[in-house]
């Protein structure tokens, strides 16, 4: 029986008038956000934000105005994920992703934890859970938004749930989602693909557990005859050196690190480096990654189609 598939959306904008549309989206750079107060919460009418012509979205559907939740089943360290987006006329205006207890007490208001972490990693729950709201409500996307240092691993989730919820905002599902988080893989083979051909290219990925553990990871973009983007030369060239990397080099370097990362004891996608001239792609293939991860913790092998936005 051919798979069922989810129709959802991957808020990775690629601009078709590059020449090298993924290589351009790896050399932008988002800038951050400050706040001089510890909120768990962001509106648009609270983030600075900068004129610019908007390009023109020429497939993936537009996000439906509501609100979109996602909750954490299981806590760690005594903590859980909840996240709630609000959209209004196609877009982002408010952020509230937070870490609380069982008593619904935000993490941002654990003194002892945010001075232990600040000493610990330079950085606090007091001050990166308000900049992951403030950046994603001024950037719209997810994967445009800059790595926090000394919170990866946070980051890492954060860009994931964001992703989820942005996908249920293009299909208009205002169901909450459920994370089985830190539950077993359950052995079978997940797949997630792209819908929309940007520069001729999608995403295609399935990702195979066997006892438990990843067995196979085939992260790859295909064009519409099936022909991997490692073996287009003039693509490789192109992009080596403009960016110092090429699809033939870090695709294979995604697929190897991913399974070494998440197999290895506590391992997770953040331990994953980052790939110089691949930055954006990086960010695009851990998002990815990580809501695999997610279908393997329920078991749940029902094709995820990405109905990603591509723009002109």
């Amino acid at each position: 029986m051919k798979a069922k598939k989810l129709i959802v959306g991957m808020a990775v904008f690629s601009f078709a008038g590059l020449l090298l549309g993924g290589c351009g989206a790896d050399d932008n750079n988002t800038g951050s956000s400050s706040t001089s107060e510890s909120t768990s919460q962001t509106s648009a009418s609270d983030s600075a934000t900068t004129e610019s012509s908007e390009a023109t979205v020429v497939a993936g559907e537009p996000m439906q105005d509501g609100t979109y939740r996602l909750e954490e089943k299981n806590y760690k360290n005594d903590y859980r994920v909840t996240f709630e987006i609000t959209v209004k006329d196609g877009k982002i205006v408010e952020s509230k992703y937070d870490n609380v207890n069982a008593d619904g007490e935000s993490k941002t208001e654990n003194t002892e934890y945010n001075e232990t972490m600040k000493e610990k990693a330079g950085i606090s729950p007091e001050e990166f859970i308000p900049k992951f709201n403030e950046e994603l409500v001024a950037a719209q996307s997810p994967s445009s938004i800059e790595v926090v240092s000394g919170a990866t691993h946070s980051f890492d989730s954060f860009q994931n749930y964001a992703q989820q919820l942005i996908q249920a905002a293009q299909a208009g599902n205002t169901e909450t989602i459920e994370i089985d988080n830190g539950a077993d893989l359950k052995d079978g083979t997940y797949t997630l693909e792209e819908k929309n051909y940007s520069n001729g290219y999608r995403v295609v990925f399935s990702m195979t557990v066997a006892d438990g553990k990843i067995s196979e990871s085939n992260y790859d973009y295909l064009n519409e005859a099936g022909e991997s983007k490692k073996d287009d030369a003039s693509y490789n060239e192109n992009m080596e050196a403009k960016s110092g990397t090429s699809p033939e080099e870090f695709i294979p370097n995604f697929n190897e690190a991913f399974v070494s990362a998440v197999n290895a004891e506590d391992g997770s996608v953040a331990d994953m480096d980052v790939v110089s001239g691949a930055t954006h792609s990086f960010h695009s293939f851990v998002i990815y990654a990580q809501q695999l991860l997610n279908a393997a913790e329920k078991g749940d092998q029902t094709t995820i189609e990405v109905d990603n936005f591509v723009t002109e």
